[in-house]
């Protein structure tokens, strides 16, 4: 059923499934005091509050693009995203180290892989959803040419470490709330937020560049560009100075545009077995 609905929004063009998610976004969020209260709280805390009704707007659109981004010929959805600053991926490419792409909850980073893919091999990080409907309408989507998805398990973290020696590319989510034994905690816009290992892992096991990328979307339905950007901080210290890095990385790239990260997000949320941090800051 979710499939077929997914198939059918599909057909419609982004400026209308993105006309009809900004209303989406407000509906939800008058209506779902819970949601609300997240997305106020994290977007105020972020220092971005000003942004708090296109955040809002924003959120709408990112579910509703997602039937065209999953369901729609690969041609079409890639024929609505520029590529910026891919020489700095070249470059990385001919060096034959592999690369470590990062990309956070900013803008429609579903494209991010696509755009990437249709260019070079990637395999990217992937844990299925709980709800058992969408993980034939997920898998499916993601998994396209040139494409692979390993699971976050042991044995995907073999294959990624695998396709970073062959000098190929990974992509992970860092500001994924990873779980119990997979991360440390580290501050996130000033808050400790429970943050993944795996990235400073392999790159200090691969030497493989980390390269930051994001898919900003464009007004109107225009379209996106997805952006390439060098990741400049030093992965030195223990686990939790370098996750403390890459956080600081993120908060970086979505002050870029602020209103299109996904604040909806349980960033802050405790993995079940996780001791709390010692301090957190309200």
């Amino acid at each position: 059923m979710l499939v077929t609905l997914f198939r059918f929004l599909s057909i419609f063009p982004l400026p209308f499934l993105h006309a009809t998610g900004s209303a989406l976004g407000w509906l939800v969020y008058l209506f779902s005091g819970s949601y609300r209260r997240r997305l106020k709280e994290n977007i105020t805390r972020a220092g971005f509050g000003a942004h708090l009704k296109p955040a809002i707007r924003e959120a709408g659109k990112n579910i509703m693009e997602l039937p065209f981004i999953w369901c729609a010929k690969p041609s079409r959805v890639l024929s609505t995203a520029k590529v910026e600053n891919w020489d700095l991926v070249q470059a990385a490419l001919e060096a034959k180290k592999g690369i470590i792409f990062l990309t956070p909850h900013l803008g429609c980073f579903e494209i991010v892989a696509q755009s990437i893919a249709v260019r070079t091999r990637l395999t990217v990080l992937y844990r299925p959803p709980r709800n058992d409907a969408l993980k034939p309408l997920i898998e499916g989507a993601r998994a396209r040419d040139n494409l692979l998805l390993a699971p976050a398990n042991l044995s995907g973290v073999r294959t990624m470490a695998k396709a970073l020696k062959k000098g190929e590319a990974i992509g992970l989510l860092p500001d994924q709330v990873p779980q119990q034994g997979e991360g440390v905690w580290a501050r996130f816009f000033d808050k400790p937020a429970y943050t993944m290992t795996l990235s400073a892992k392999l790159q200090t096991m691969t030497d493989a560049p980390i390269i930051l990328t994001y898919a900003e979307r464009l007004p109107f339905g225009r379209g996106y560009i997805v952006r390439f950007v060098a990741f400049d901080n030093e992965l030195v210290g223990d686990a939790a100075q370098q996750a403390s890095a890459i956080n600081a990385a993120m908060e970086s790239l979505i002050g870029r545009c602020p209103s299109q990260y996904f604040w909806s997000y349980n960033r802050y949320k405790k993995p079940e077995g996780v001791t709390a941090p010692e301090q957190e800051t309200a």
